[in-house]
């Protein structure tokens, strides 16, 4: 059974810096694209960035987000620096298109 189980999350003010892991556990990584989405209260959710054959970020990730993978360890990073108050959300992991975490909540006071 594939688990994603994200830690990291918190409360951070602005400017500050968080870094986000998942642990995937039930099945190599291989070369399954994994990511992050984030979901703000009454917004939808949205891609923050993607890694695979290449990597991605959403336009409000560019240049403050980082996202990095290590198969040997079966683990997923996001560093954020540089956070904004629009930053809070529940940032989810994900793998392929079938497998997520529960999210970690991450609150940026301003």
């Amino acid at each position: 059974q594939v688990q994603l189980v994200e830690s990291g999350g918190g409360l951070v003010q602005a400017g500050g810096s968080l870094r986000l892991s998942c642990a995937v556990s039930g099945r190599i990584l291989g070369l399954n694209t994994l990511g992050w989405y984030r979901q703000a209260p009454g917004k939808q959710r949205e891609l923050v960035a993607q890694i695979g054959a290449r990597i991605n970020y959403a336009d409000s990730a560019k240049g403050r987000f980082t996202i990095s993978r290590d198969n040997a360890k079966n683990a997923v990073y996001l560093q954020m620096n540089s956070l904004k108050p629009e930053d809070t959300a529940v940032y989810y992991c994900y793998m392929g298109v079938n497998y997520w975490g529960k999210g970690t909540l991450v609150t940026v006071s301003s």
